[in-house]
């Protein structure tokens, strides 16, 4: 390996002393520059920056052991001795320190985010640049994504629509082709689990560029009489990534771009509006001579509530075009002669919602073929309104069991044998 970076233009190898011996090699060696090397300047450099730092770092090593390595050998095996153990040694250490020098391990790291990043189905050019830029965020972006996903399918698994679709199919699922109240509850339920996320892994320490609240630490409250402690959620840091990342795929100047970014903006607004406060009392035998107080994140799944709620009282809303170029500029509530526009926690939809009953890719809907029903219920998840009219199937299945189990001296254990008969409804 050393006599291949040393060797001449003729493909000659010259040892170590040989260069030793060369005045003008070696000091075009110190310099960095190789004379016959006939590759671009900033492969040239790139390998004059090698050589320079592996000649001044094997160096010392002529104290060690004369070049080349001699091995000492006992009939059919070699036995190094040890100067040569550590001649192996300092040079391998010299090629680690070579390989921090030219920031090999920082090239290896934006290779593969780059790689990844670019699998990565549904990104943005925007979203792919902070991608690329910190591939840490990316892996708590998707962590948040699936949590609102997995949210937004605890809220709707008893309707028609069960938080699935047939769109394009991006880090954030798949997206509904129709601007509906579902598709409202989707976007803010993602951009809330992305803030939470990017939040969370702040105050615990494991996303670099962040950490807990500092503003609030050392302030104190003398209304109430407590003071900023512990480790506050840097919430202001998990909106503003929240903002920057997701509001970056909307593109398109259109009445969808709008709505989505209303929506965004209203899952992170909800999560804002119930931070909670917790204290701790500090005093002697439990009595609360001082209290210190944080911010903590609120459980997901109270956002999830709340969002559903939200969709229940979704407004319908329409764009205003700008007189000049009759751009959508804003919305408005879709109502006869008048300009309100919605309010900054209500989810808004442009299109109204289809039934769900039957599979059509043109509005995502999966249909309900198949899904399971309650035949003695009357809500949503009752085979009347599941199945759309279309009747249902009984299935009967039986279950026999080990049941009642004893243990007798001495020694075995008796059981009885139990059995169950369940009757499951899917729609037809």
């Amino acid at each position: 390996m050393f006599s291949f970076l040393m060797g001449g233009a003729n493909g000659r190898s010259r040892t170590y002393a040989e260069e030793r011996r060369s005045p003008r090699a070696q000091k075009d060696i110190r310099k960095g520059v190789h004379v016959n090397f006939s590759r671009s300047s900033a492969s040239a450099s790139l390998q004059g920056l090698v050589i320079k730092a592996f000649v001044h770092c094997l160096l010392p090593v002529r104290r060690l052991l004369p070049f080349p390595a001699r091995f000492s050998g006992h009939g059919h095996g070699l036995k190094m001795s040890r100067k040569t153990r550590r001649w192996i040694f300092h040079i391998f250490l010299c090629l680690g320190i070579i390989y921090l020098k030219i920031g090999g391990f920082s090239s290896v790291v934006a290779l593969g985010a780059s790689i990844i990043c670019n699998k990565i189905p549904g990104l943005a050019p925007r979203q792919r640049t902070i991608c690329q830029s910190r591939p840490d965020a990316i892996i708590v972006i998707g962590e948040g994504a699936q949590m609102g996903i997995n949210e937004c399918q605890f809220q709707f698994k008893n309707g028609r629509w069960n938080c699935s679709a047939l769109g394009e199919r991006t880090v954030f699922g798949k997206e509904l082709k129709v601007g509906s109240k579902e598709a409202a509850f989707t976007y803010a339920i993602i951009a809330a689990g992305v803030a939470h996320a990017i939040t969370a892994a702040c105050s615990q320490g494991t996303l670099s560029g962040c950490g807990c609240d500092k503003e609030k630490q050392g302030f104190y409250n003398q209304h109430e009489g407590w003071k900023w402690g512990g480790c506050s959620a840097d919430l202001r840091y998990g909106l503003s990534f929240s903002k920057v990342f997701l509001d970056a795929r909307e593109i398109k100047q259109n009445a969808r771009t709008l709505m989505n970014l209303h929506n965004n903006e209203v899952g992170r607004k909800i999560l804002e509006k119930n931070m909670r406060l917790e204290c701790k009392c500090h005093g002697v035998s439990g009595s609360c001579t001082t209290k210190t107080c944080w911010t903590t994140l609120p459980k997901f799944r109270q956002l999830g509530y709340i969002l559903k709620e939200r969709y229940n009282h979704a407004v319908h809303v329409e764009p205003v075009r700008a007189s000049r170029n009759k751009r959508p500029a804003f919305l408005k509530v879709k109502k006869p002669y008048s300009y309100r526009k919605p309010m900054d926690t209500d989810l808004v939809y442009i299109e109204k919602s289809p039934n769900y009953c039957e599979a059509d890719p043109v509005t995502g809907s999966m249909g309900t073929h198949g899904r399971i029903c309650n035949k003695t219920m009357q809500q949503t998840n009752g085979c009347d309104l599941m199945c759309c009219g279309r009747g249902y199937n009984t299935h009967q299945y039986s279950r026999v069991w080990q049941c009642n189990c004893k243990f007798l001296w001495c020694c075995y254990v008796k059981c009885n044998t139990c059995s169950e008969r369940t009757e499951v409804y899917t729609c037809k």
